[in-house]
C-alpha cells in the first residue's frame, strides 16, 4: 500500500511539474550587460499585451532600449524608443487587462499613461512589492531567471522620479523560439 501511494505522489508532482511547462514562444530571453533574464509570458492573463511584447520583441524593436526609469526598491522601466518616458511603438494602445495578480518582485507589467487604455511598448520590472499597482496595471509576465542581472540595472535619482544618467540598455530581447 505504502508503494501505491508513494508512486501515486510521484506521478501527481511529474504531471503538475509537466503542466507547468512554458511554451519557448511564451518565455521571453532578456539579455543585459549582466547576463540574461528569462520571463515568463502569461497569455491567459494578459493576451493582447503578450502578443504585443512577442511581436515587438522578434522584430528587435527592443533591442538597444534604454532603461530610462529605474526607482531602487521599486522597478526598472524600459521600452520607450525616444529613451525618456514619451514613446510606444506605432502600434495603437492597448485595453487594460487587469488581473488579481499582485505585483511583487519580478513581477512584469506594462507602463501606461493615467488612461488605463494607454499601454503600447514601455513595460517595468519589479524590484519589490508594490501594492498600489494592483489592479491598476496589467501585469503580463515575470521574472524566471536572472533577477539577478536585473538587481543590477543603474539606478536613477528618486529625486527626478528615477530619471537615469548613461543607463543601461536591453542589448536584445527574443522570444526562446525565436533564438
Amino acid at each position: 500500500m505504502f508503494l501505491k501511494t508513494f508512486l501515486a505522489a510521484i506521478f501527481t508532482v511529474v504531471f503538475a511539474l509537466a503542466a507547468q511547462a512554458v511554451e519557448p514562444k511564451n518565455t521571453l530571453i532578456m539579455q543585459l550587460k549582466d547576463g540574461p533574464v528569462t520571463i515568463e509570458l502569461l497569455p491567459d492573463v494578459a493576451p493582447n499585451h503578450v502578443e504585443r511584447i512577442r511581436s515587438l520583441a522578434n522584430e528587435g524593436f527592443y533591442d538597444g532600449l534604454k532603461f530610462h526609469r529605474v526607482i531602487d526598491g521599486f522597478m526598472a522601466q524600459t521600452g520607450d524608443p525616444r529613451g525618456n518616458g514619451s514613446g510606444g511603438s506605432e502600434l495603437p494602445d492597448l485595453n487594460a487587462e487587469f488581473s488579481n495578480i499582485p505585483y511583487t518582485r519580478g513581477t512584469v507589467g506594462m507602463a501606461r499613461t493615467p488612461d488605463p487604455n494607454s499601454a503600447n511598448s514601455q513595460f517595468f520590472i519589479m524590484f519589490d512589492r508594490a501594492e498600489n499597482l494592483d489592479d491598476n496595471y496589467t501585469v503580463f509576465g515575470r521574472v524566471t531567471d536572472g533577477m539577478d542581472a536585473v538587481d543590477k540595472i543603474k539606478r536613477g535619482s528618486r529625486s527626478a522620479n528615477g530619471s537615469v544618467t548613461d543607463p543601461d540598455t536591453i542589448i536584445s530581447m527574443r522570444t526562446q523560439d525565436k533564438l
